[in-house]
């Protein structure tokens, strides 16, 4: 039976570990964007939904 080649698992088990935390670092700094920057192109922050109730504050409507 061949030996276990511990140095390359432990190569492999840093690379996950790095690749791991690359992901928790932009998942972190996609998430905790300022409120003044528009999300880029693609991505949402909110759905955008049309308003309730026909026509809006300028709309004049019913009065």
């Amino acid at each position: 039976m061949a030996t276990p080649n511990y140095s390359y698992e432990k190569r492999q088990r840093e690379l996950a570990k790095k690749r791991k935390k690359e992901d928790k670092l932009k998942r972190k700094t996609t998430d905790d964007r300022p409120a003044g920057i528009e999300p880029a192109e693609g991505e949402s922050a909110e759905p955008s939904l049309p308003p309730v109730g026909g026509a809006g504050p300028a709309g004049g409507g019913a009065g």
